[in-house]
C-alpha cells in the first residue's frame, strides 16, 4: 500500500497545477585540487581565481527562480528543440536535435521490454523506447520547487504501484534528462559495423548519408583464453595504474576510451565537433556528455555483434573520473546494457544534486555550463534557476537500477559538491530499494586526504567486490553507502515524499 502524507498532496497539487491542462490534452499521447583545469583528469571549473575548494566560483551567480540567458556567442538554449515538443529518440528525424515526429501511441503506457517475472530484463539499449511518454512543458512553464523531485510520481500526477511500471517512469525520467539537461541521445544509427580484437576495438556508424568512425585500444587481462567481461575506462585512466592492475587482476579487460574523438571540448555550442557530430551535425543541441554516451554504447554495439568470443557484452562496466566521471554517470544511466557504471569525483554535472551545489560551496551549475559544452544547449535555461528543474540527479542515478551502481567520492574538495552527491546518492538508494535491488547501489566518500583523481587504499575493496558481484557474476558484498562525516547529507531535509512498497 502507498503511504500519502498531506505534505505529499500539497506538493503534488503545487508542482503539477501548470499541467493539468496541457497533461489532459496529451496524456500519454503524444526527451582535485592543483591539476591544470582543461586537460584529461583536470579539476573541472577550478580556474586560478577560484583554487580555494569550498569557495564559490566566480560567476556572478544568482539566486534560484532567476533566468538567464546563455553568452551571445553561443547557440541559445534549445534552439532547434522547441519547448513543448516531445523527444522521442525513436522517432527521431536523425539530426540528434530530439525534433522527431513523436510515434508513441495513445492509450496506457506499454512496456514491452518488461521481462516474465523471474527472468532476466531484455539486453536493449533502452528498453522503454517504446513507452508513451506525454509531451513535456515548455521550461517557462516549470514551477519552482526547492526540494528534490518524487522519483515515484508518474508524469500523469499518479504514484508507482508496482515495480513493472518502472520501464515505462525510467523512460519519463530519461525523456526530462534530455529535454532539460543533456540534448538527446539519438537511437541506435541506420549501421554500426566493426571488428574486436585482443588490442583493438573499431567502430564504423552511418546513419541520414553521413559517415563516421572511430577506434579504441583494448588491455587484456595476463592469460586470458576466453571471453572475458571489459571496463571502459572513460579518458586517461578512471584511476590511475593501480586501480587498473587491480581490474586486470579480477581478469577484467580495459577498453581505454577517448571521448574526445566522439566530441571534443574546446569547441563553441554552435560548432561541435567529433565523430557524434560528424553524423548528427556541428550545430546538434546534445552535449558532449551523451555524446560521450552515445560513443560507448556504439562500442558495444560492436562488441555484442562480435559473438563475444573475446569480450562479453553483458559484462561490461564503465568508470571516469572527474569530467569523465560525468560522463560514466551518463553512459550508464542512458545505456542499460552497462553492468556496472563506477563515477568517481564527478563534481557538478555528474552525481551531486543541482539544487544543493548552490548553497555547498561546488562548482556553480553556469559555471560547469559554461565551462565547456558537458551539459544540452537547453540547460542554459537552468543555469541559475535549478530549482525549476522537473528532474535532479538522484532520479539520474535511479535509471541505472537495476544494475550496479558504485559512487566514490572525494570528501575533501567542497568545489566537488560531495555533501549533494551523498543526498543523490540517499534518494536514488530508495528507488533502488522500492525495486528491491537495494544492495546494487553503493556510495564511498569516507577516505584519506589526496588529489583530485588520485587513486585511494579505501576504494580498493569496493572495486573489487562491485567488480566480482556485477562483472564476474560471483558472490560479493556490495550495498554500502559510507560518508565521510565532513560531508554527510541529511536527505530529509530534500524531499516531502515517502518511499512506496511496490508490488
Amino acid at each position: 500500500m502507498l503511504r500519502f502524507s498531506k505534505a505529499f498532496s500539497q506538493r503534488t497539487s503545487r508542482r503539477y497545477a501548470p499541467l493539468v491542462s496541457l497533461l489532459a490534452l496529451v496524456a500519454c499521447g503524444s526527451d582535485g585540487g592543483n591539476e591544470a583545469p582543461t586537460g584529461p583528469g583536470a579539476f573541472d571549473g577550478q580556474t586560478p581565481s577560484n583554487m580555494n575548494p569550498g569557495t564559490p566560483d566566480d560567476t556572478g551567480m544568482q539566486p534560484p527562480g532567476t533566468d538567464t540567458t546563455p553568452p551571445s556567442n553561443e547557440t541559445p538554449a534549445g534552439e532547434g528543440v522547441p519547448d513543448g515538443v516531445p523527444l522521442d529518440p525513436s522517432g527521431d528525424d536523425g539530426n540528434g536535435d530530439g525534433n522527431g515526429a513523436t510515434t508513441d501511441p495513445p492509450g496506457e503506457d506499454p512496456a514491452p521490454n518488461d521481462p516474465t517475472p523471474g527472468e532476466p530484463p531484455a539486453f536493449v539499449e533502452d528498453s522503454g523506447a517504446d513507452c508513451a511518454v506525454a509531451a513535456l512543458p515548455n521550461s517557462d512553464a516549470l514551477p519552482t520547487d526547492n526540494l528534490l523531485p518524487d522519483p515515484f510520481l508518474k508524469l500523469d500526477g499518479t504514484r508507482m504501484t508496482s515495480k513493472s511500471e518502472w520501464t515505462c517512469r525510467r523512460e519519463e525520467i530519461k525523456r526530462q534528462a534530455e529535454r532539460y539537461i543533456y540534448g538527446t541521445k539519438p537511437s541506435k544509427p541506420e549501421t554500426v559495423t566493426g571488428t574486436v580484437s585482443n588490442t583493438s576495438i573499431t567502430v564504423n556508424v552511418t546513419n541520414g548519408g553521413n559517415s563516421t568512425s572511430f577506434t579504441v585500444s583494448v588491455d587484456m587481462p595476463a592469460g586470458a583464453t576466453g571471453p572475458v567481461p571489459a571496463l571502459v575506462s572513460v579518458g586517461t585512466g578512471f584511476f590511475g595504474f593501480s586501480q587498473n592492475t587491480l581490474v586486470r587482476n579480477e581478469g577484467v579487460a580495459i577498453i581505454n576510451f577517448d571521448p574526445y574523438a566522439i566530441g571534443a571540448e574546446g569547441t563553441p555550442r554552435n560548432a561541435k565537433q567529433g565523430a557524434f557530430y560528424d553524423i548528427y551535425g556541428a550545430q546538434s543541441t546534445t552535449g558532449l556528455l551523451l555524446a560521450w554516451s552515445w560513443g560507448v554504447s556504439r562500442i558495444l554495439d560492436v562488441i555484442e555483434q562480435s559473438g563475444g568470443n573475446i569480450l562479453k557484452a553483458d559484462a561490461t562496466a564503465v568508470a571516469g573520473c572527474s569530467r569523465f566521471g560525468k560522463a560514466a554517470i551518463t553512459v550508464g544511466a542512458f545505456d542499460e546494457r552497462i553492468a556496472l557504471t563506477i563515477p568517481f569525483e564527478s563534481g557538478s554535472g555528474g552525481v551531486p544534486i543541482w539544487r544543493g551545489i548552490p548553497g555547498e560551496g561546488a562548482q556553480s551549475p553556469g559555471s560547469a555550463f559554461g565551462e565547456q559544452p558537458w551539459l544540452g544547449d537547453a540547460f542554459g535555461t537552468f543555469t541559475n534557476a535549478v530549482t525549476r528543474l522537473p528532474v535532479d540527479t538522484h532520479e539520474l542515478l535511479s535509471m541505472v537500477a537495476p544494475r550496479g551502481l558504485l559512487i566514490l567520492d572525494n570528501p575533501h574538495i567542497a568545489n566537488l559538491g560531495p555533501r549533494s552527491a551523498h543526498v543523490a546518492a540517499l534518494a536514488g538508494a530508495e528507488v533502488f530499494s522500492a525495486l528491491g535491488v537495494g544492495d546494487n547501489i553503493s556510495y564511498h566518500s569516507s577516505v584519506a586526504d589526496g588529489a583530485h583523481c588520485s587513486a585511494r587504499p579505501e576504494h580498493q575493496e569496493p572495486l573489487r567486490q562491485n567488480i566480482r558481484r556485477f562483472l564476474l557474476k560471483t558472490d560479493a558484498t556490495t550495498g554500502v553507502i559510507t560518508a565521510a562525516a565532513k560531508a554527510t547529507g541529511n536527505l530529509a531535509e530534500w524531499r516531502d515524499w515517502e518511499t512506496p512498497t511496490l508490488e
